[in-house]
């Protein structure tokens, strides 16, 4: 199983609202890409975060189903929604979660 992670930064002039469609969007694409076991997404409510005011965690049957997510073109007309509403920066990370023993 994979774990995707993405931070998203935004500029000032983005709104709640914008995020939240986003965020909309993104959950949305377990109905529209295979492979996706679960998918979460959410606006920080922390001062922890160092400007990244929302996340999104994929969890993946596999590596393959994971790179098949990121240049779908359901994934990148997200991606697309998200830069003209004003992201600035994203941090990501995956790995990979053994199988229980």
């Amino acid at each position: 199983m994979i774990e995707h992670i993405v931070l998203f930064k935004f500029s000032d002039e983005t709104t709640q609202a914008q995020k939240e469609e986003g965020a909309r969007r993104l959950q949305h694409l377990i109905h529209e890409l295979p492979g996706i076991l679960d998918i979460q997404a959410g606006q920080n409510y922390s001062t922890r975060a160092k400007g990244y005011s929302m996340a999104l965690t994929v969890r993946f049957r596999s590596q393959a189903d994971h790179e098949h997510y990121t240049p779908s073109p359901e994934h990148q007309a997200v991606v697309s929604y998200l830069k003209e509403a004003g992201l600035v920066d994203t941090l990501a990370v995956d790995f990979e979660i053994p199988d229980p023993e």
